[in-house]
């Protein structure tokens, strides 16, 4: 029995949003709660993402393996086809035996198989009984008079969270059902992928992580991915300049992120063809590169290592302000909002550390206020996570903050105001003229108060916007009183002057 190297647990974990189930006909695509349809976007960042996205490929493009018409001759995408619960069942025969389903398969002899009839690739055939919500998968499929041959063959129920045995594969090298990660026209002209999508690597690790249940490689090395790691888009790419429909995909890559099924061609993204795709609009999706994603650790969603269904919260963690650039030895606050809590408190962390440390900055661990190392870390830009334990596991909202290396302009110097004269006597029924000074800002312009009272009153004199005072035909009691001036620029910021009204 293969061995199971799971992922190393993060200090902090995550929170998900309700889960939300696609659909196929009458059926929805596994439970709501699965692990395929729970968004991964407050995962905090894996400690071996950097050293996966470099073995997959930094600079290697993202790359979406689906589309319309045909490719040398080829069909583009994973094709799969629905069938009705009266669907004639098929035998079928494995190379892969011991680790296939029995069947029989609902699946027509005539199903469109992966690269065509002719193909000599992968040869996935993928048919869905929606009537009783069955899926059925086969690796290098080949039709026979009245059944199947293949690699490896898998069933699913589409209404359980059930995976496969320890150790056995499936139609994937992951042991993972295929449809529920394609990425399908008609969810995309919908608006909203509300699942994880399937993609593949050229090297993976001989080891897999839930919910994957077999791994297909002989390298042993920690720099390869495992079988089942979970990569999402980067919070922070900007998808604004792509078209609607792309932005629904990239989206997608954002909230749910992509799975790891099989070994291929590194951040190949599977689709299943469609005659509506626009394969030019496609291409664009190759201008993102394997930098802009980041490996998370979807196995602290876990409630069976037997089970694809995931944690689910209604705790979430936000951070403000969600990016910042601080330079070094400057100090950045950040501030975090839990809800579905009365609970709002959390702690901090940086990268993972607790109050954070010398080489990536310190954050105090109760208030979120950043301190910047002295020289930028490598890579610049590092992660703050606020961690609230009011939900289980806890919830973590995050920010991305890079450290650069320039200093800021000082401050500017603060508002200053004084009133000329200091203090005047003022017989009453004449005037006394008053000037306020302001510094350090173009806008000079003051307001006056008479006692507190805004441009005065009989009672204690008048004062014009210009400073000049009237006092009043009486002498007020008190007859000793102030005259303020207000700054227009910063009204924190006034200046007084005592005034006593007299007889004589």
């Amino acid at each position: 029995m293969k061995n199971i190297v799971p992922i190393a647990l993060l200090l902090g974990f995550a929170s998900v949003a309700s889960a939300q189930a696609p659909t196929i006909g009458n059926c929805t695509v596994l439970p709501a709660d699965n692990i395929w349809n729970t968004r991964i976007d407050q995962l905090p960042v894996h400690p071996s993402s950097s050293t996966w996205v470099n073995t997959i490929g930094a600079s290697t493009p993202l790359h979406p393996d689906f589309g319309s018409g045909l490719w040398a001759g080829e069909p583009i995408g994973i094709p799969y086809v629905t069938v009705p619960g009266t669907q004639t069942k098929y035998p079928a025969t494995f190379q892969y035996q011991s680790e296939s389903d029995t069947g029989p398969y609902a699946i027509p002899l005539n199903a469109p198989i992966e690269g065509g009839s002719a193909s000599t690739g992968d040869r996935h055939v993928i048919s869905i009984d929606t009537d009783h919500c069955i899926l059925y998968e086969i690796f290098s499929a080949y039709p026979q008079t009245s059944s199947w041959t293949g690699g490896s063959g898998a069933i699913f129920n589409l209404l359980s969270d059930a995976l496969r045995p320890a150790t056995w594969t499936s139609a994937d090298a992951a042991g993972l059902p295929i449809f529920p990660g394609l990425v399908r026209h008609d969810e995309v002209a919908a608006g909203a992928i509300h699942h994880a999508l399937r993609f593949t690597v050229a090297q993976s690790q001989q080891a897999y992580v839930w919910p994957a249940r077999h791994y297909a490689s002989s390298l042993t090395g920690a720099q390869y991915p495992p079988m089942g790691a979970r990569f999402r888009l980067k919070a922070s790419f900007n998808i604004s300049g792509f078209s609607a429909s792309n932005q629904v995909i990239l989206t997608a890559l954002k909230q749910y992120g992509m799975m790891l099924a099989d070994n291929g061609s590194s951040w190949f993204i599977a689709g299943a063809p469609d005659p509506a795709w626009d394969n030019n609009d496609l291409h664009a999706l190759t201008t993102i590169a394997g930098s802009n994603f980041e490996a998370v650790d979807a196995t602290v969603l876990m409630v069976s290592p037997d089970s694809g269904q995931a944690v689910q919260s209604g705790v979430t963690v936000s951070v403000s302000p969600s990016s910042a650039s601080v330079p070094v030895n400057t100090t950045k606050q950040f501030t975090a909002t839990v809800t579905g809590s009365t609970n709002q408190g959390v702690t901090w962390d940086v990268n993972g550390t607790r109050g954070g440390d010398g080489t990536v900055g310190f954050i105090d661990s109760v208030s979120g206020l950043y301190t910047a190392p002295l020289t930028p870390p490598a890579p610049a830009t590092v992660t703050v996570h606020a961690t609230s334990s009011a939900a289980t596991p806890p919830a973590v909202g995050s920010a991305s903050v890079t450290v650069t290396s320039s200093t800021p302009p000082p401050p500017p110097p603060p508002v200053g105001i004084s009133i000329s004269p200091s203090s005047a006597s003022v017989r009453v029924r004449t005037s006394k003229q008053f000037t306020a000074t302001v510094t350090n800002t173009s806008n000079t312009s003051v307001s006056w108060k008479v006692n507190g009272v805004a441009g005065g009153n009989s009672t204690f004199g008048t004062i014009s916007a210009s400073g000049l005072y009237k006092a009043p035909n009486n002498v007020p009691s008190p007859a000793k009183f102030s005259i303020t001036a207000i700054s227009a620029a910063d009204a924190s910021k006034s200046a007084s002057a005592s005034v006593t009204v007299t007889r004589k």
